[in-house]
């Protein structure tokens, strides 16, 4: 037979008492856990710094293309300077309208977008990053808008 424990349980016999809750053997873990979480973080975004520094560095050509059936569109696109993005519009354009860019500041975030004229009609975007997959959209109607992002 066993005697008690002043904790409650005996002093043998195959269990001894669980650590209080505040005690050291509960806290010693959240550093470690603190730490994994602030590794885990700082290397997503050093993966992305070099993503980006990879993407910005590399001569990139956009090619956009604007087709449809309307007439007097307004046409907004990205350009890239100094490793930013700019838009630029041209109004009042006839259809089909082409702009072919090559830069070395390209940042992923692009934009072209087609608004159709007051007498409506069909307004079609795509833009092709290299030889990569063009993107696509198509839009109808009097100020319809076509948008093509993603790239």
């Amino acid at each position: 037979m066993s005697t008690p424990h002043p904790g409650g349980g005996p002093t043998h016999g195959g269990w001894a008492p669980r650590p209080a809750a505040g005690s050291r053997a509960g806290r010693r873990r959240w550093p470690w856990v603190l730490l994994a979480a602030v590794l885990l973080l700082a290397g997503g975004c050093a993966a992305l710094v070099i993503g980006l520094a990879d993407e910005t560095g590399k001569t990139v050509r956009v090619r956009y293309e604007v087709t449809g059936s309307a007439q007097d569109v307004a046409v907004a696109y990205t350009t890239w300077k100094d490793g930013g993005r700019v838009t630029s519009k041209e109004a009042h354009r006839d259809l089909p309208w082409r702009k072919e860019l090559v830069t070395k500041d390209f940042v992923k975030g692009g934009l072209l977008a087609v608004t159709a004229g007051k007498g409506g009609g069909t307004v079609s975007c795509s833009v092709t990053v290299n030889d990569g997959r063009p993107r696509t959209a198509t839009a109808s109607g009097p100020g319809a808008t076509a948008t093509c992002t993603g790239f």
